[in-house]
Formats: C-alpha cells, sequence, structure tokens
C-alpha cells in the first residue's frame, strides 16, 4: 500500500480499538481516542523505514534517510542470518523485519519505555514524531507541497497542545494504567496497532508481507502472508484509491462514533 492509506488505515484501526475498550468496559476519553488515532496513522508508515523511497524516509531530512539505510542493512543482516531453505534470495532488507508482528510490538513497548522514563520531554518526543507522519500521511497533497519546516513546526506546535490536554486531570494520561507514574504507558500501544495495520495492508499486495516471522511457515522463515494470488494488488491501484481508503474513512466514523456513545 502506499503512505495515504496506510495512515487511513492505522487511524481507523484505532478509532475501532476505541470502539472495542468502550464495549470491554475501558472507555478512552475523547483525547486518548483522538491522539491514538494520529499516533497510529503516523505509525502506520513506519515500517517502511526500510526502504529510502519511502514517505517516513525524507519526513525528518538527513536524519531519517540516514536511520532508513541503517536500517535497511540491519534488516537485510537479520533476513540472512534467519532465512530458511525456502526462502528466495533477497539484495536489500525492503518488507523483512520491520514489517513484522515481532518489530511491532519491539517499537510499541520502546515507545512505552520512553514515556515511562523521559517524563514529559520523552512523550513530547513520541508525539513530535508521530504527528509529523500523520500529517506526511493524512494530509500527504499539502505536505508535498510545503516546506520540511512548515511540518516540523505543524508537528510541534500539535504535540505540545496534546501533551497539554492530556496532561489535565481526567483527559487521558492515566487510561488503561491508572497507578503513580505509569502515565502514558498506553502510547505504545496505537504504535503496535499502526504497525501491524501496516503489515496486514501490505499483505494485501502483490509481494505479501512476512508478518509471521520468526514463526516459520513450511520451509520459509519469511513467508509471505496474504489473500489467494487473484485478490491481491498492486501498490497504488485503483482498489486502493476507490475502495479500501473510502472503506477506511467510513469504518473509522463508525468507531469513532461508538467509541465517544453516539451510537
Amino acid at each position: 500500500m502506499m503512505g495515504p492509506a496506510h495512515s487511513l488505515s492505522g487511524a481507523a484501526a484505532w478509532l475501532g480499538v476505541g470502539a472495542a475498550a468502550t464495549a470491554a468496559g475501558y472507555p478512552m476519553p475523547w483525547p486518548v481516542l483522538v491522539v491514538g488515532a494520529l499516533i497510529s496513522a503516523g505509525a502506520a508508515l513506519a515500517p517502511d523505514l526500510d526502504h529510502k523511497a519511502a514517505t517516513i524516509s525524507r519526513a525528518f531530512g538527513p536524519v531519517s534517510r540516514t536511520l532508513c539505510e541503517v536500517v535497511d542493512k540491519l534488516s537485510f543482516a537479520v533476513y540472512k542470518a534467519t532465512k530458511m531453505s525456502g526462502d528466495p534470495r533477497r539484495t536489500g532488507g525492503h518488507r523483512t523485519l520491520t514489517h513484522t508482528w515481532a518489530w511491532a510490538l519491539l517499537i510499541g513497548a520502546g515507545a512505552s519505555a520512553v514515556a515511562y522514563t523521559g517524563g514529559r520531554w520523552g512523550v513530547l518526543a513520541i508525539l513530535f514524531v508521530h504527528m509529523v507522519l500523520a500529517v506526511e500521511g493524512l494530509l500527504w497533497r499539502a505536505a508535498r507541497v510545503s516546506s520540511d519546516v512548515l511540518v516540523w513546526l505543524l508537528g510541534a506546535t500539535s504535540a505540545w497542545m496534546l501533551a497539554g490536554i492530556l496532561d489535565q486531570p481526567g483527559q487521558g494520561a492515566d487510561w488503561l494504567f491508572s497507578d503513580p507514574g505509569q502515565e502514558y504507558l498506553w502510547l505504545g500501544l496505537p504504535i503496535v496497532v499502526g504497525a501491524l495495520v501496516h503489515d496486514l495492508g501490505d499483505a494485501l499486495t502483490v509481494s505479501g508481507c512476512p508478518v509471521l516471522w520468526p514463526i516459520p511457515v513450511g520451509r520459509k522463515r519469511w513467508y509471505p502472508l496474504g489473500p489467494p494470488k487473484a485478490m491481491r494488488f498492486k501498490a497504488g491501484a485503483w482498489v486502493e484509491v476507490k475502495v479500501l481508503m473510502p472503506v477506511f474513512m467510513v469504518l473509522g466514523g463508525v468507531g469513532a462514533a461508538f467509541a465517544l456513545n453516539l451510537i
């Protein structure tokens, strides 16, 4: 999938999580619902950090481009070290390590650890990164014609404002984890959701996605999970733009309405 579809699917998935949480007796305050949807929309771009042409690789200038090169080499090294006899030969790391459930859990846990140990500045850093990515994904047409500095300023301003709202009593800093010192531990959850939704979206495309790694399937440890080949499509194809993106918008709206007890 392309960046905009990934971001929409990430936001819609978190709004669905909000609906499920409400049904389970853990209703999200509206700031958690909004912030989580934006974080998940940004996190849904993050697995493509192994691809130098992806949106995330240019989102933070030289920093993200350099990180992209590092992650690509790391992913390729892990692929070579763990592949089985049925796995094909590769020349790069795209759609390997960062496109797995293990990676999604790792970065989610890492974000929660940053929020737990880094205090307010750790929370602001997490919000800033994902607000920038959310702008790049959800407002991609405007972001493409704007300067990077303007996008970064929007991300920083949004992060500061949202952190201020969440810090207010009853607005969600302690959602799900209410013991003293556990504020913002939930920030890792929308990151996991966004990353997993990205992987499932890529599984619908022609190449599939090795979501299950390191669990082997037959003679492959990097099994390209996906539906039957007749049901797959190329990234950016009409079915993604004309069908899936509108579906994500509708599902997200329904999920938000349920989460807020509007229906």
